[in-house]
């Protein structure tokens, strides 16, 4: 789908109304450009530009907290393929582009050459026409002031401070770049600007999501914030001693954090180049750091589907979700109003004979020969073989179509899933090579398991067949 265009912005316009403070540039800016005083007032929120001409976002690639190998072991977390066409990354761009924000840096670091890769393909700054709108990767790398990588979120926006300094926003709105969600981030930045807030963090308000003791951390490692009456953060726990209903009341108005951020400019440089110098994390040092010298933060509450991927299992929940259709649903996938937005690749429509397929959702580019699928998720170039079963599963597809003869056949295992193989509750890595007469079906009902040198994993029940696998004819997993 193509990129919308957007209108251009004279930042000379009357409309234009900075929150100011006092100085705050590391370099000398014009004064045109931006406003340095120690009076300190109020600006509505009507008054600021439009956030494409006022906000820069931060996409991050992969998280500390992740839970999500083998999946990640070739490939960062925003990368991994969702609902067949598409990667995590695109949900949140989408949500940028939706939102009018497109000025937009993604900071990379681990496992990034296929991340980097699709945004650069899937969001070039052509695609974003004339207003000056892009998605620039900024990889990790050395400098003479910085010699190592990254160390964490804090420390990589301080490094590429210098970037940001290229474009005159008003608030750097921060995001994780591997969960799966429709926001407005118009509506959190107009809470942010209204509140002539400092900090305003996103956080969960979903009644559906609870924490509990058997779960490690239902806000994927972000920590919980409590939440006065007035939207007010007043503190921050990695995770609070009891279990707490997100929709508490009382003193149990704990909420679990998004991830997401919007900070004022002036703020986060000041906090992060003069109040916290040495602090590498976001979530664990600035935040509550923010809030211990009593700078201005809020929350806002967001009811909707949000998934973090904190763990396979919530990777695989995700994907079976996208081919029902409910209210819990993630909803952007077939919504015409918040499309979202991915690389066109230019795959021919899948060729499907004499197949039964039923509630499943199907990539582009995939060859299914009178087998039976249900309730599954079919990746891109994915070939299914005469006679074979896939039942509530992820199968990520293919990079490549393979041609290979039927006496090759003999003596190597295509990629795809052989004939009359059996599949039932797995995620198929991509290039996998499943034989004929395969059967991956977990009877013995493993919920643990490492057998990387067999080509697969077992995680909460669900068994991953490792990327580029051969699972030799006749298997059984």
């Amino acid at each position: 789908m193509s990129l919308p265009n957007f209108l251009n912005f004279n930042i000379k316009s009357p409309l234009y109304c900075p929150k100011p403070s006092a100085s705050f540039n590391l370099h000398p800016a014009p004064s045109n450009l931006f406003l340095s005083s120690s009076k300190h007032f109020e600006c509505p929120s009507s008054l600021f530009p439009p956030p494409n001409q006022s906000v820069a976002a931060i996409v991050f690639g992969d998280g500390s907290h992740s839970q999500l190998y083998p999946l990640t072991k070739r490939r960062s977390e925003a990368a991994l393929p969702i609902a067949g066409n598409y990667r995590l990354v695109d949900a949140v761009v989408s949500n940028c582009i939706n939102s009018n924000i497109t000025k937009i840096y993604a900071l990379t670091q681990f496992n990034s050459t296929s991340l980097n890769s699709h945004l650069s393909r899937a969001y070039s700054s052509a695609r974003f026409g004339k207003d000056g709108g892009f998605v620039e990767v900024v990889a990790a790398y050395q400098s003479p002031e910085g010699k190592g990588w990254f160390q964490g979120s804090a420390d990589a926006i301080r490094r590429c401070l210098w970037i940001l300094e290229e474009y005159p926003f008003f608030e750097l709105l921060v995001l994780p770049g591997y969960h799966l969600y429709k926001m407005d981030y118009q509506k959190v930045i107009e809470v942010h600007r209204n509140n002539n807030a400092d900090i305003t963090v996103a956080v969960s308000s979903n009644p559906s999501r609870q924490w509990h003791d058997d779960e490690e951390d239902s806000s994927g490692g972000f920590g919980f914030f409590h939440v006065n009456m007035e939207n007010k953060v007043t503190s921050f726990n990695e995770k609070p001693e009891t279990p707490v209903k997100i929709n508490g009341i009382g003193n149990d108005r704990f909420f679990p954090s998004m991830g997401i951020y919007v900070v004022s400019r002036d703020a986060m440089i000041k906090l992060l180049t003069q109040h916290f110098l040495l602090a590498n994390d976001l979530r664990s040092e600035i935040i509550p750091g923010a809030i211990s010298l009593e700078m201005k933060v809020y929350a806002y509450k967001f009811d909707g589907y949000w998934e973090d991927m904190r763990n396979i299992e919530a990777y695989y929940r995700s994907n079976m979700e996208s081919t029902k259709k409910t209210n819990n649903a993630y909803n952007s996938f077939y919504d015409r109003d918040s499309p979202l937005y991915t690389l066109p690749r230019h795959l021919p429509p899948s060729l499907i004979t004499d197949a039964v397929i039923t509630d499943s959702a199907i990539g582009d580019g995939c060859i299914l020969n009178r087998c039976r699928i249900k309730d599954t998720v079919v990746g891109m170039r994915t070939r299914v073989g005469e006679g074979a079963v896939i039942e509530d599963s992820v199968v990520l597809g293919s990079d490549n179509y393979e041609s290979i003869s039927r006496e090759e056949e003999a003596i190597r295992t295509p990629i795809g899933i052989g004939e009359g193989s059996h599949i039932k509750k797995a995620i198929i890595d991509k290039n996998a090579r499943i034989g004929k007469n395969v059967k991956i079906l977990n009877r013995d009902n493993v919920q643990e398991g490492n057998n990387e040198a067999a080509g697969y994993i077992v995680s909460r029940g669900i068994v991953v067949i490792l990327r580029s696998a051969v699972i030799p004819d006749g298997s059984i997993v």
